[in-house]
Parts: structure tokens; sequence; C-alpha cells
């Protein structure tokens, strides 16, 4: 259902706040009790709401977190061509102190957390039969907006390593004012993924199995997944994957170009960000698509070295097209499509990369669920199967949806001539959080 953008009161604003917002930009708050706002069910649902359109917020999952993971991966396969500076940084591994893009990620990821933790503290007043639910969302979205600030401002987690390294400040209680109290320091990247797993874990049990467009269990599930072979911790990994494809709750669609550009949830959809041409944005139509398709002026080229790794025969390989001079993805043609966070064969190539590298054939083995996404392609199905032939399965499944550099960094890729550790591939703590919070450490090489 495309019913996003109903009832959302100003007391979404109201208690919007970022942690590390200005005073001035406190008044809403001040105009509304806090007692009023989160006085009723209905209210909280409202902020619950306001959380949802947070986190699609253009620039968290609205687009521009999976554009800046291609971007900052992509050297050799894409090409960023657009005028603005932000993204052109980030692209060039030259980020600066003031980029916009790592400004607002920030912002915006940790006032979608505030909502979350607004709604996590009005529970009380929600009905019985709902309050399962609406705990259960608010946790899996401070989760999934913790996980995308760690990767992208903090170092790569290291698996079998203490990962002391700097994360991100985790505010787990509302903030609606500016304090000593509030100012809080940066947390390790091992103390910011236990809390995304605390929180995940707590939502699968909480959340239905359905729930409209909303995060379900399936999502929690599937984001767990996604952080378990992020971390390395490939038996858990393998398990979470197995839960959501053995839920029986979602389907791989038949035809691979039915998967995208889409106006509602598929059931090979998990979790997506919804879009209407009332409400929502979808950014990774404006960059990555052209005018004719609602897109800007095609800021984003694909080149041959992402082409040349399909099979001539791969259905994946006609999804690209010649628009505006150069190739481009056709997986954001829709300017009002919803942006899909979480699908199905991510789960099935989870799962492979999982039991190929134990040796184990949990829910099936690592060839059958390598084939199950390779011939969804229009590509014969194969006879065995290594890990590095499931590696370039999920490489091109899932390219220019938000993975590059995040597999990158796991897998310790080099990018272009970095490190995959390498200070310019962390973006930098916004100076104007630094400079009002003396807890705030700034990262190395800015």
């Amino acid at each position: 259902m495309k019913n996003y953008l109903l009832y959302i009161f100003l007391v979404v604003a109201a208690l919007g706040v970022s942690a590390c917002d200005e005073e001035l930009n406190l008044e809403p708050y001040q105009s509304i009790s806090e007692d009023l706002a989160l006085d009723s069910d209905n209210n909280v649902k409202a902020v619950l709401t306001g959380a949802y359109d947070g986190l699609g917020n253009g620039d968290v999952l609205g687009g521009n977190a999976l554009r800046n993971s291609e971007l900052l991966g992509g050297d050799g396969e894409i090409v960023w061509v657009g005028t603005f500076a932000g993204p052109r940084e980030i692209a060039n591994k030259q980020m600066t102190i003031g980029n916009l893009d790592a400004q607002e990620l920030w912002l915006d990821a940790y006032t979608a957390i505030n909502r979350a933790n607004n709604v996590l503290t009005g529970l009380g007043v929600v009905v019985e039969d709902d309050k399962a639910s609406v705990e259960g969302e608010a946790l899996f979205i401070r989760a999934i907006c913790f996980f995308e600030l760690v990767r992208f401002y903090g170092k790569p987690y290291e698996a079998g390593q203490a990962n002391a390294q700097l994360g991100v400040p985790l505010v787990l209680t509302p903030t609606r004012g500016i304090s000593e109290e509030s100012k809080l320091p940066r947390n390790t990247v091992a103390e910011v993924y236990a809390q995304v797993i605390q929180d995940l874990t707590k939502a699968e049990s909480l959340l239905p199995s359905e729930n409209e467009w909303r995060a379900n269990k399936g999502a929690a599930a599937a984001l767990l997944a996604r952080i378990y072979l992020q971390q390395g911790d490939y038996a858990k990994a393998r398990d979470a994957a197995n839960r959501v494809i053995e839920s029986g709750d979602f389907q791989l669609l038949a035809d691979y170009g039915n998967v995208f550009n889409r106006d509602e949830n598929s059931s090979e959809d998990i979790f997506a960000i919804q879009v209407t041409t009332q409400d929502g944005i979808n950014n990774m139509n404006t960059f990555f698509s052209i005018p004719e398709f609602g897109g800007r002026d095609g800021d984003i080229e694909i080149l041959e070295g992402h082409l040349s790794l399909y099979d001539p025969a791969d259905d994946r390989l006609k999804f690209f097209f010649d628009g505006n001079g150069a190739i481009r993805s056709g997986k954001w043609n829709n300017q009002f499509g919803n942006v899909g966070i979480l699908r199905l064969a991510e789960m099935y190539l989870i799962r492979a990369e999982s039991n190929q590298r134990l040796g184990t054939a949990i829910g099936a083995t690592p060839l059958a669920d390598y084939n199950t996404v390779h011939t969804r392609a229009g590509l014969p199905a194969a006879n065995s199967v290594t890990l590095n032939q499931i590696l370039l399965e999920r490489r091109l499944e899932l390219a220019h949806e938000g993975f590059k550099i995040h597999d990158m960094k796991r897998l310790k890729q080099s990018v272009a001539t970095l490190a995959y550790n390498a200070d310019k591939l962390v973006f930098p703590i916004p100076q104007r959080e630094v400079d009002a919070n003396s807890n705030l450490l700034q990262n190395g090489g800015y």
C-alpha cells in the first residue's frame, strides 16, 4: 500500500531534532510539549511514520547512501560526470572536510534515529495489539541508520580483531535540546555493531511476518544476514539468510527485468523505501538515470570495465542501455519507483557464500543457491561452483544497488591505489558537529 505520507503530524518535526543539531532548530519542540507530542497511540505512530520518512530521505536510503557506495568503490566501472562537487569528491576519493554529502548523511540519519528513539520512549500509550510491531519497527530504523553511519564514518570491521577503531556516537535516547549530556563521544566500531545486532535481534522477535510496506520479521533477519556477512561471521550470516528464505514469505520474480522500477513492492522485495508522486524521493533515479525517465542529465555513466564482466547471454547485461550518449543502468528508470533496500536474491547469495566458505550446506548447497540466481539471469545451470564465482555473481546481481564499497572493504580489496582501510575511504565527521562537540574526534586525514 502507498499510504506513505499520510498522517504525519507537526510532532514529527518537533521530535526530529538530530543529536548534534543547533539550538536555533529547536523552536518546534519549544511550542509542543513532550507529553503532548507522545500522549496518544496516534501521535506515537505519527512519529514512527516520520522516522520512516527520515530513513527515506534522499541523503539516506532514498538514494544517496547507495549512490555514494557505488561512487566510492566504482573506479573503472562507473564514472561521475555531473556538476555537483560533493559526489565528484567522493568518486575521486578526495573528500574535503566540508563535503555536503557527508554532512547531510550524518544529520539526516541521526534525525531518523532521534525519531525512532522518541517512538521507543512512547510505547506506553500504544495500543497493546500494535505495541510489538511499533517497537520492532523503531528498532529496525535505528539499527539500519547506525549500520549505514558506522560503515561510512568508521574504518572497516575486521573479523577476529578488537575493532576499537572509532565508529559513531550511539545516541539511544531522545535528544530534545543541546546540553553537555547530549555531547557524546564516538563509540567504537565493535560497540556500534553490537548495538545494531541487539536492536535487530529484538526487532526480529517482535515484528510480524507481514506488515504492508513497513519493516517486517524478514527485513530484520535479512539486515542481520547482511551485517553478519560484513563482519565475516559466516555461520550467523548463513543462518539469518536461511531464516528469510525458508520463511516462504518472499519469492524471486521469474523475470529479472521485473525486479526494478516498481511502484509497489514485489514478492522479491523484503524492504524498500516507498516513493509516490506525492511523497518521497528516488535519488538513484536522479543521478543514475536521464531526463527521459525523470533523472538529471546523466550524472553517472557505466563503463566497459563493468559491462565486460557479464556473459553476452546474461539478461542483466541487456538491462543497460545507451542514453544521452553513454551507457546507463536500467535499474533506476522510474522517477517514482521504490528504492529497493533488501531483496531475496541477496539472501540466496549470502547463504551461498557463507555455506561455501564454511563447507556446509544449510538450507541448500552453495551450487543450488548460485544456480537459483544465475539461471534467473537466463544463463545455463553450472555443474560446480567456486567462491570466486559466487562473489562475481553477487557483484553482477547487486550492481549499482549500494553494495560496492562495502563489499570491497569486507573483501579487503584495494580501491584504485588505496588500501581497503585507507583514510580517504572514510567520510569526514561534519566539521560543524566537531566544533559543537569537543568529545567528537575527527577522522584521520581530515
